[in-house]
């Protein structure tokens, strides 16, 4: 296997961060996007804050600022329900969302992106191999990605969310051709209480292949945030040299 599969996609390198809003209120997301100010251009806007208000207005507004968003709501759903759900999705401006399930959920949403870029969920950072038996999953992690990973790109997924341990392997195996987006970054080591056991390291996800990073809490428990990201940001830039 190769030493490094680092991307060669055209993406400008500070989109490459992704800020994950994982807040409980639509104010305090958006005082955290004013603090980052220029510092993050991409949010990812998940389950919490569509649990807490007005998230398609939350939306317009980072689209109002120039923001990239991200939607990681997983769809999940009879495979016509989820192809609506996409469709409607796609006229609202959003750059990426996450989906889940099998071929024909997948092939569902496929049908319906428009420019909307749909990415498949793999496996769930925190998950590891003991949950993974808990679900009745008996084949290997690494397995269970690649298998995945391959199927989107065959029906026409534009990529995958991916641990940085496994983006490597789909690297060696599909090439460049799937996005894919690394959650679980951990520029400093885990605490005792982190839920993401297969975190990795900045430079390790670039390395490894991954196209964007998403980064939450480092950011968001920093004391100074906006300083966390931008240092965030200088370690991606590293790697691209």
């Amino acid at each position: 296997m190769s030493d490094s599969f680092i991307s060669t996609k055209a993406i400008p390198v500070r989109e490459r961060l992704i800020m994950a809003l994982d807040v409980s209120s639509i104010a305090e997301a958006q005082a955290l996007v004013e603090e980052l100010n220029d510092s993050v251009i991409f949010y990812k806007v998940g389950m919490e804050l569509f649990m807490s208000g007005d998230y398609f207005g939350f939306i317009e507004w980072l689209k109002a600022r120039d923001k990239k968003v991200f939607v990681d709501l997983k769809f999940f759903d009879i495979p016509a329900t989820v192809g609506r759900a996409i469709k409607a999705l796609s006229s609202k401006g959003v750059d990426l969302a996450t989906i889940h399930g099998n071929d024909s959920i997948m092939e569902a949403a496929a049908a319906e992106k428009g420019d909307l870029k749909v990415l498949a969920v793999t496996a769930l950072t925190s998950l590891d191999r003991g949950d993974l038996d808990d679900l009745g999953f008996k084949c290997d992690v690494r397995e269970l990605v690649l298998s995945r990973a391959k199927r989107a790109l065959q029906i026409g997924c534009d990529g995958i969310v991916s641990s940085g341990l496994e983006v490597a392997m789909i690297r060696e195996t599909l090439g460049e051709k799937l996005l894919v987006i690394t959650p679980g970054i951990r520029p400093v080591d885990n605490r005792e209480d982190d839920d993401q056991k297969r975190a990795v390291s900045v430079e390790q996800a670039i390395q490894n292949g991954a196209d964007y990073l998403v980064v939450g809490r480092p950011i968001r428990d920093a004391a100074d945030r906006k300083a966390m990201a931008e240092k965030i940001q200088g370690q991606i830039a590293a790697q691209f040299g």
